[in-house]
């Protein structure tokens, strides 16, 4: 078998091995393996990058021209070149003004647009309403008078434990999660969804505000698996019906996936769910007639609490936040 036969085989072995790997959920937190590969368009034969057709001696000479540089490319085979870092105070240096806002952390681009509409937004002193004005990084941007800083991008990972609000500020004075991660960075960052106060779990935090967006808007119901406690046994008769649906007071719900965390204990349930109404897991198994004891979220939207002990935090890493960025997950 030619070499070219034999990795065409071995990349199809890998891809049906990834793709058994991404199946399925887990209760452990170790989350699942995804890939992803974008498409390589490779230029048409005998076209230039316009569309027009090239002659035939056209053709011959960049054939020629190719060769000659061959041994040039062999040498550098191995090394990628960077890019120059470009250092103007110009145009180059220019972003759209909403793009800057959202990059401040307190709304995605969208919602920045709104902003600068309504006239609440001034760069340098002066009201600006028009969309795609463009500012310098250096520059003086407002909303509603307050000065708005052009952070770097902070996304942290926290294992919740109990007795905390899934809040900025308590104005019953409780322990919120932001104690939790008070010294984690000096960029001021918020929880991206929420906890219920006696809910533990994975909670992610960030300063991005068009990525929280992302992940809270209700078009966009990211994946969430719970390992639920119950003060009693859940019986396979409740099981089946709560797999087919169940009709709360705000509509029908319906989990993606049910099944006992363990042979041995019918108490421990392992669900997964896309929805983000408001306490759903507890009221699902409440209208059956259980009482959850204990609500751990292991998932969410592809990241897990995999050797993060409760109340301890870390930052994503890059992979992990690009596979957010992409909707790598769902």
């Amino acid at each position: 078998m030619s070499k070219t036969g034999q990795h065409k085989k071995g990349s199809e072995k890998s891809s049906d091995s990834a793709g058994k790997r991404s199946s399925g959920s887990r209760l452990s937190g170790g989350g699942n393996s995804f890939s992803s590969a974008s498409p390589v368009r490779r230029a048409e034969v005998g076209k230039d990058p316009a569309g027009k057709s090239k002659s035939k001696d056209e053709i011959t000479k960049a054939k020629g021209n190719t060769g000659n540089a061959k041994g040039n490319t062999g040498n550098a085979k191995g090394r990628r070149s960077k890019a120059p870092v470009r250092k103007s105070t110009t145009g180059e240096d220019l972003v759209r003004l909403n793009k800057y806002i959202a990059a401040s952390g307190i709304c995605s681009r969208r919602e920045a647009d709104d902003l600068i509409s309504a006239g609440l937004v001034s760069v340098n002193g002066k009201v600006i309403t028009q969309l795609g004005t463009k500012v310098n990084h250096s520059d003086d941007v407002r909303y509603n008078g307050e000065r708005l800083k052009n952070e770097r991008k902070v996304y942290l990972l926290l294992n919740k434990p109990k007795d905390y609000v899934t809040t900025t500020d308590d104005p019953k004075e409780r322990k919120t999660v932001m104690l939790l991660v008070s010294n984690a960075c000096s960029e001021r960052i918020y929880p991206v969804g929420r906890l219920d106060r006696n809910t533990t779990g994975v909670l992610l935090f960030s300063n991005d505000g068009e990525l929280a967006k992302k992940l809270t808007h209700p078009s966009h119901n990211k994946k969430k698996i719970y390992h639920v406690y119950l003060d009693k046994g859940f019986s396979a008769g409740d099981m089946k019906k709560l797999a087919q649906g169940v009709e709360l007071e705000d509509g029908f719900i319906q989990p993606d996936a049910l099944s006992y965390a363990s042979k041995e204990n019918k108490r421990e349930i392992g669900l997964e769910i896309h929805s983000g109404q408001n306490r759903i897991v507890r009221r699902m198994f409440e209208h059956l007639g259980y009482r959850v004891v204990k609500l751990d979220r292991v998932y969410y939207a592809g990241l897990t609490k995999k050797d993060l002990p409760r109340g301890k935090w870390r930052f994503l890493i890059e992979k992990e936040v690009s596979r957010l960025k992409m909707n790598a997950y769902e």
